[in-house]
């Protein structure tokens, strides 16, 4: 059992509460599922697009306004419980376009991907190669 706050957990973690990344041992461990809760400024944009992914994943706004990015579309969430989801090998990126806070849960948990540098990154993540 575990229990804390999305906001002081997610800040020491990059967002990232639930995965395969967590302790083994730590009710927080899965290999089934990842939980990030995103707390982005105005402007903040993935430093690149994710691509190769293997994963399926939804991101809901909680609140502000987010515009997810994908090849061929751009995908803005205006209005809290807007969402989106998209599967294995869609590329992707994402910008806040005001103070927002997003919830992602990405399936499976993998290994093998990790948080990408940069500033603007905050916990965005790549494929390795």
């Amino acid at each position: 059992m575990y229990a804390g706050n999305a906001f002081a957990d997610g800040e020491r973690d990059a967002g990232w509460l639930l995965g395969h990344f967590k302790p083994p041992g730590d009710a927080r461990h899965s290999t089934d599922v990842e939980v990030k809760w995103g707390v982005h400024p105005p402007g903040d944009a993935r430093a690149e697009w994710a691509v190769a992914e293997t994963r399926t994943a939804l991101l809901v706004l909680v609140s502000g306004r987010f515009t997810m990015l994908f090849r061929h579309r751009a995908v803005p969430l205006t209005r809290p419980g807007d969402y989106v989801v998209w599967g294995p090998g869609v590329d992707h990126s994402w910008r806040a376009e005001d103070d927002a806070v997003v919830l992602t849960v990405r399936w499976p948990s993998v290994p093998g991907f990790r948080v990408s540098g940069g500033p603007a990154a905050h916990g965005g993540w790549t494929r390795r190669a």
